[in-house]
C-alpha cells in the first residue's frame, strides 16, 4: 500500500537593499523514481521570472530563472504530490572483491572520491578501516558505520550552517542532517562504498493523520551502491520508508541545494524557508 504526500516548500530571499537583478536555480521538484512517482507539481515564482527547466547531470530537475526588473524580496513556492511505495530494502549482496572491481569502482568513481564537505577526521577513517577489514561484506560495515555515526552525534537543530563539513560536526559531536548524510558519505567512501547524496523531505509524523498539514523541514540521507543504490538514513539510523520524499542526488550538499543563485543591486539578502507536508492517503 502506498503513501501519497502533499510538500508544499516555500522559500526565497529578502534584499537589504532591493536587487537590481537576479539569477537562480531551484531543485525542490522530487524525483520519478521505481520508489515513488510524482503526481502533480507546480513551481510558483514572484516576481515572474523568465524560466528555463532541464535535468541536471545527477538526474535531478532544476528551474532556472531570471529577473531583471527592481525587486525588494524575491519568493519562490513549490507543490508537489507524491505517491511513495518504498518496499524494505534488499541490497544486491555485492561482496569486497566485486566491489572493489574495476567494474563499479570506474563507473562510480564521482561517488568515491573525497570532497572537502565529506572528508572524515582521521580518528574515524582509521576506525572505518578497521571496521571494514572485520566486516564480511560490504553491507555489514554499511550498517555498523551509520550506527556509530548516529550514536557519537547528536542532532541539534541550528548546530552548523550549510556551508559546515563532516569533520566539523563529528569534532563537535553535533550537526544537521546534511552533517549525518556527509559524515557517512566520507566513511563509507573510505571503507571503499560509492555513496551519493540524497536531499529530499520527511513527514516529521511517522502516524500522521490523513488531511492535516504538518510544519515539515528539507532532510538529506544517502545511498550506497550494493549491487543497486541502497538507502539509509544516518540521522534517524534507519532505511527510508513511506514517509521520506526524494529529491535531488549528488556527490554532497553542494550538488543539491533547493535554492541557490546570485543578484546585483545591495549588499546582503536573507533567506527564508517553510515547509509543510500533507498525509493524503
Amino acid at each position: 500500500m502506498s503513501t501519497q504526500l502533499r510538500v508544499v516548500h516555500a522559500t526565497g530571499y529578502r534584499y537589504s537593499e532591493g536587487a537590481t537583478a537576479s539569477f537562480n536555480e531551484i531543485r525542490m521538484i522530487p524525483r520519478s523514481t521505481h520508489q515513488q512517482q510524482v503526481l502533480h507539481s507546480r513551481v510558483e515564482i514572484s516576481p515572474v521570472p523568465w524560466t528555463y527547466t532541464y535535468t541536471d547531470y545527477w538526474g535531478t530537475a532544476v528551474t532556472a530563472f531570471e529577473v531583471f526588473e527592481r525587486h525588494e524580496s524575491l519568493e519562490v513556492t513549490a507543490t508537489s504530490i507524491v505517491d511513495v511505495l518504498r518496499p524494505a530494502a534488499q541490497s544486491g549482496g555485492l561482496g569486497w572483491a566485486e566491489l572493489a572491481s574495476p567494474r563499479v569502482a570506474d563507473r562510480y568513481c564521482e561517488f568515491l572520491g573525497l570532497t572537502d564537505r565529506v572528508r572524515p577526521p582521521a580518528d574515524l577513517a582509521a576506525w572505518v578501516h578497521e571496521t571494514r577489514s572485520l566486516s564480511a561484506t560490504p553491507r555489514d560495515a554499511v550498517d555498523q558505520i551509520v550506527e556509530r555515526i548516529h550514536d557519537q552525534v547528536s542532532y541539534v537543530t541550528g548546530a552548523t550552517s550549510v556551508h559546515g563539513n563532516a569533520a566539523e560536526a563529528w569534532q563537535q559531536r553535533s550537526g544537521v542532517c546534511q552533517d549525518m548524510a556527509h559524515l557517512a558519505i566520507g566513511a563509507l567512501r573510505v571503507a571503499g562504498v560509492p555513496c551519493r547524496y540524497v536531499s529530499g523531505y520527511l513527514m516529521p509524523k511517522r502516524d500522521a493523520e490523513i488531511g492535516v498539514p504538518y510544519i515539515g523541514e528539507s532532510h538529506a540521507w544517502v545511498q550506497y551502491w550494493d549491487g543497486r543504490w541502497v538507502g539509509i538514513d544516518p540521522t534517524n539510523n534507519l532505511r527510508p520508508g513511506e514517509m521520506h520524499v526524494e529529491v535531488a542526488i549528488g556527490r554532497d550538499y553542494a550538488d543539491v541545494p533547493p535554492l541557490h543563485g546570485i543578484f546585483t543591486g545591495g549588499r546582503s539578502s536573507d533567506m527564508f524557508v517553510a515547509v509543510e507536508i500533507t498525509r493524503l492517503t
